[in-house]
């Protein structure tokens, strides 16, 4: 058979340590007793080094065998420090693994296979011993410690238990020559797309991504790192300080967090604008636009548009609460602006408006003006008599002209939006007093976080308050594609002193944003981020479960798939969902493997007066097959922390991401610390959620003192 065609089969008997034996054994006498050989002592020497070469190459080719043996079973330790994560300014590190061909393909296929499943299953006395150590967990103590000798992770047990990643070992133990998985920083700008269950690795593959994004400098500068956090990891949040304070980043470091509004950073949505239009743009774009709800957005959007022109007018910042008061009660801002354009234009007005006033009574007032202030009826007459032009305060009058039923009722579902976004002390966060200067909480709003090049951790509580958590993140996405629309035209430096005449201002600043479970936060603010932020300079890299949360968030599969097929880069960790796992295995290709069989037979002789009663033969057939490269039950089946990657123009790789080893060093400041332990508390895994209760402080700072002291009336009694 030619050498190309050879069936390469690595699960197997390791031969070639006979082979060993047998040179070690000639070799030795060579040296010891040549004369049996009937060689000299020189020859002997000689026969003993050809010996010893030719051993040793066996010995490669046995020690090759049984390592992959072992890989299939156990993969080696692969534990990394933070500090120790390679940050490079031309590629991104994602852990060990190999680029996956076709023999790769070959040789799953016969780990499956019935004849190699003693290579592939843990052998007999390690099963045994687990076996053992489940029945001794309970017994008394000289056999429990026995439990403990049998469980112990040390290298010198010879039955240590695998570790708790789950999975098939096989998936990534049939390549022992791992290399270094990088993804070029140039594909990042095309976006990159994390898929996976829950618990099986997506936030720490995101925690390696962002210590190497805030360590990493592009033309002499650290990058942007933006971190929205929807459930509230208190890993990430300690992780990505640590990291910033060891890149000397430490003042650069925000923390936004809608469950601690004490100690949160303060950020207005709405404060900063490139057209005063966008304001409205950014409200009522998360009002839901599909059939007749339609015709309510666009009057949402007018009527706050009209609001946050008459604000600037005022010389006011817009912010949430101003909005949601004005849209409450639209009188007040008409009657202000029209005393501030009066003022300027026709000071004499105002007495007229207020002779008009003066005459007014309920048999009088228009029906359509029933329930308005006086002074606004006396101000449509005005204004129905004298010919002014001015666009703000006819948008103004034309909202006040409505009946006020009406008006509430096309309102309506504006007002529970305002209201997430409002409500207790939120507000504090998301309407900033800008001139209260005893609040220590900054103040920060996204151009000023890419001018500084800081770092921002965006907590947004969605496991206490979903509703509220999305209309943020979408506030907040939807800000990012405005200010990424004015840094693609003007770029970064627009405004300031030292600022050229180029539209780019120079070499784009990287924006990275990381977007945990995404599928959360999503609007169609999101599809804008994704589909025009690259040319800002904005690299988006979004984690969720599975495609049907997408789907499910967005309410069309057409949109969730113009959200897909904006993301070059793909991470595929263990999912359950074989849909999701189909988005990495269609868009691979088929492979050809081939299988041995052994045919035998016997044929019995015709003449029956011949020498031959029957002739027999047996042949080897080599069999190639058309098969997909990687089937969706290979993805299902990935340990913890391991992935495939599609990469670099549908590059497929298998990943092992490296666990972490802790530093001795990490101690947050105390605030971050007293959150981070909250976060903790608040946040339990599922697996843990019996403790959650057991910290009565917690509960007691939690409850009102009435109730408290109820509680403990109930437990006297």
């Amino acid at each position: 058979m030619p050498r190309s065609q050879t069936i390469e089969v690595l699960l197997r008997p390791a031969v070639e340590l006979y082979t060993v034996a047998v040179c070690a054994a000639a070799a030795f006498l060579c040296l010891a007793a040549p004369w049996s050989l009937a060689l000299s002592p020189a020859w002997g020497r000689g026969g003993a080094l050809a010996f010893l070469a030719f051993g040793v190459i066996r010995l490669r080719d046995a020690w090759g065998i049984l390592r992959y043996r072992r890989n299939i079973r156990r993969l080696p330790r692969y534990v990394m420090t933070c500090r120790d994560v390679p940050v490079s300014g031309q590629r991104l590190f994602v852990g060990r693994g190999f680029r996956w061909e076709q023999r790769h393909t070959h040789r799953l296929m016969q780990a499956y296979r019935p004849a190699f499943r003693r290579y592939v299953e843990a052998p007999l006395l390690y099963r045994m011993a687990r076996r053992l150590a489940e029945r001794l967990e309970f017994a008394p103590l000289p056999l429990s410690a026995l439990a403990g000798v049998l469980a112990w992770d040390s290298p010198l047990n010879p039955v240590r238990p695998l570790p708790p990643v789950g999975g098939l070992p096989r998936l990534h133990g049939i390549e022992p020559n791992e290399v270094d998985v990088t993804l070029p920083l140039s594909e990042r700008v095309g976006h990159t797309l994390v898929l996976g269950a829950t618990r099986v690795g997506k936030t720490r593959l995101a925690e390696l991504f962002i210590t190497q994004d805030i360590r990493r400098k592009t033309g002499g500068q650290h990058e942007v790192v933006i971190v929205f956090d929807p459930k509230g990891d208190a890993d990430l949040l300690k992780r990505m300080y640590m990291e910033a304070r060891r890149a000397g980043r430490e003042g650069e470091f925000y923390v936004f967090h809608l469950g601690w509004p004490d100690i949160s950073a303060r950020y207005n949505a709405v404060g900063r604008f490139g057209r005063i239009s966008e304001v409205a743009t950014r409200i009522a774009g998360q009002l839901s636009g599909e059939g007749n709800s339609a015709a309510f957005r666009e009057f949402a959007w007018r009527f706050v548009n009209i609001i946050a022109r008459a604000l600037v007018e005022l010389g006011q910042r817009p912010d949430y609460l101003l909005i949601q008061r004005h849209v409450i009660n639209i009188d007040a801002l008409f009657i202000e602006y029209a005393q501030h354009f009066f003022a300027r234009n026709e000071p004499k007005a105002w007495e007229i408006i207020v002779q008009l006033e003066a005459r007014l009574n309920e048999k009088n007032i228009p029906r359509n003006m029933v329930g308005r202030e006086k002074r606004v009826v006396a101000l449509e007459q005005y204004l129905s008599q004298v010919r002014v032009f001015d666009p703000v305060l006819d948008g103004l009058r034309s909202a006040v002209r409505y009946d006020r039923t009406y008006f509430d009722k096309i309102v309506a579902s504006l007002l529970p939006l305002l209201e997430k976004l409002t409500t207790g002390k939120i507000a504090q966060l998301l309407a900033p007093n800008y001139s209260d200067l005893n609040d220590p909480r900054p103040i920060f709003d996204w151009m000023q976080i890419i001018r500084k090049r800081a770092v921002v951790y965006v907590g947004l509580d969605a496991l206490s308050d979903a509703e509220v958590a999305a209309a943020v993140g979408n506030s907040m996405f939807s800000d990012l594609v405005s200010v990424a629309g004015h840094l693609y035209k003007f770029g970064i430096d627009d405004g300031l002193p030292h600022a050229g005449g180029g539209a780019t201002g120079g070499v784009k600043t990287p924006i990275n944003i990381h977007a945990d479970e995404f599928n959360e936060l999503m609007g169609d603010e999101f599809i804008l981020l994704v589909n025009k932020g690259g040319g800002a300079g904005v690299q988006v890299t979004a984690y969720t479960q599975t495609l049907s949360d997408i789907e499910a968030r967005l309410g069309n599969r057409a949109k969730a798939g113009q959200v897909i097929g904006n993301f070059n880069n793909l991470f595929m960790l263990r999912v359950r969902e074989t849909a999701t796992a189909e988005l990495l295995t269609r868009q691979l290709p088929q492979v050809e493997v081939y299988t041995t069989s052994i045919m035998s037979g016997a044929t019995d002789a015709s003449d029956p007066r011949g020498n031959t009663a029957f002739t027999s033969n047996t042949q080897d057939r080599v069999t190639g097959a058309s098969v997909p490269m990687i089937e969706p039950a290979h993805v299902v089946a990935l340990p913890k922390g391991q992935c495939f990657a599609l990469i670099e123009g549908g590059q497929l790789w298998k990943v092992r991401m490296p666990l972490s080893a802790p530093d001795p060093d990490e101690v947050l400041p105390k605030d971050l610390r007293e959150m981070a332990a909250g976060m903790r508390q608040r946040y339990a895994e599922a697996g843990e959620w019996w403790d959650a209760p057991r910290d009565a402080g917690l509960r007691e700072a939690a409850l009102p003192v009435d109730l408290l002291a109820d509680d403990d009336h109930r437990k006297g009694s």
